[in-house]
C-alpha cells in the first residue's frame, strides 16, 4: 500500500485488500520490532563483509568471516538477508582455451602424486599449471605454482607467449621465496614443463618434477580449483583494455587478495597466511 499510495487512495486500497484503513495507519506508526532492528544491524555487517570480499563471497564465506570476528549467527539467517538484499557470491562461466601442448619428443616425468594432493608441511608438494587471461590487445598467459599445504600461490608469472620461459619465471619466484628442499613440483605434460631448460633448473634447485596423465583435469585438480576461483572472482567480472591493466589486476588479486585475505574452505575458512601462522605456532608449542 505504501508503494502505491501515490497512485491510489489508501481508503480504496484498504477496501480492495480487505483490511481496515485504521489498522494500516496503526501499523505504519508502530516502531520496528527488536527482531527487525537486529536483522538490519546484521545486514549492515553482511554488506560490509560482502563488499570487502570484492563482492565475491557467498553465504558460507560471509558466515565464516562473521564467525571469525566473534559474531555467531545462523547460516540460514544470513542466507535469507543476503537473498532479500540481492547479495550473492561470484559465479563461474566455463570456457576453454588450450594452454597445454605436449611435445612428443620429450619424456614426461613420473607421476609422484597419483591424485593425492595432501601435504603435512610447507614446500612438500607444489602444483603448477597455466591459464589464459583475455584482454582487448590479445591473450596473456598466467603460470602459477601453488603450495598444496597452505593453498598459497608461491610463484607466478605472466607473458604473452607459452614458451618455457613462462613456467621457468614462475618456478624461479617460488624457489626464491621458499628455498625448498626436495619439494615435488606436479604439473601436466605440457611442453613447457617437459622442456630441457625446465628439467635442468629443477635438478639444480633440488625440485622433483612430477606429471599427471594427458588430458585429465583430475590429475591437477588443485590448480584447476585456483583457476576456477580466478575466473569466477576476477576474469568473468572485468574486461581488460590492455595487457598492462590485466597484469596489475592479477597482481592485486594474487598478492593483495588470494594469498593474504581470501578465506579457503579447505583450510577451515582461514586465509593462507593465517593458516601458515597458526600451523607454525602449533608446531612451536609441541
Amino acid at each position: 500500500m505504501s508503494a502505491n499510495q501515490a497512485d491510489f487512495p489508501i481508503a480504496t486500497m484498504a477496501r480492495v485488500l480487505g483490511v481496515s484503513e485504521a489498522g494500516y495507519h496503526a501499523w505504519r506508526g508502530r516502531p520496528p520490532s527488536a527482531h527487525t532492528l537486529a536483522d538490519a544491524a546484521l545486514l549492515k555487517r553482511v554488506r560490509t563483509v560482502h563488499a570487502s570480499s570484492r563482492e565475491t563471497y557467498g553465504v558460507p564465506r560471509v558466515h565464516a568471516e562473521l564467525r571469525a570476528g566473534g559474531q555467531r549467527h545462523g547460516r540460514k539467517r544470513i542466507a535469507r538477508l543476503m537473498r532479500a538484499a540481492g547479495l550473492a557470491g561470484a559465479s563461474r562461466r566455463r570456457r576453454g582455451v588450450t594452454t597445454t601442448r605436449r611435445d612428443k619428443d620429450e619424456r614426461p616425468a613420473p607421476d609422484l602424486v597419483d591424485r593425492n594432493f595432501t601435504a603435512s608441511r610447507p614446500n612438500q608438494l607444489w602444483v603448477a599449471d597455466i591459464t589464459f587471461v583475455p584482454t582487448a590487445s590479445g591473450f596473456l598467459y598466467l603460470a602459477v605454482v601453488l603450495d598444496a599445504w597452505s593453498r598459497k600461490i608461491v610463484g607466478w608469472a605472466m607473458a604473452n607467449h607459452l614458451r618455457a620461459e613462462l613456467v621457468l619465471d614462475a618456478l624461479e619466484m617460488a624457489i626464491g621465496q621458499c628455498r625448498p628442499g626436495n619439494v615435488i613440483h606436479h604439473s601436466d605434460q605440457g611442453s613447457q614443463y617437459t622442456s630441457l631448460a625446465f628439467g635442468n633448473r629443477c635438478q639444480e634447485a633440488g625440485v622433483r618434477p612430477s606429471m599427471g596423465s594427458v588430458g585429465d583435469a583430475y590429475d591437477n585438480a588443485m590448480c584447476e580449483s585456483f583457476f576456477a576461483t580466478l575466473e569466477r572472482e576476477l576474469l568473468d567480472r572485468r574486461r581488460f583494455a590492455s595487457q598492462a591493466e590485466a597484469k596489475m589486476a592479477c597482481f592485486s588479486f594474487i598478492e593483495g587478495w588470494y594469498n593474504p585475505v581470501r578465506l579457503h574452505s579447505d583450510l577451515g575458512y582461514r586465509w593462507s597466511m593465517a593458516y601458515e601462522a597458526a600451523m607454525e605456532t602449533t608446531t612451536t608449542e609441541t
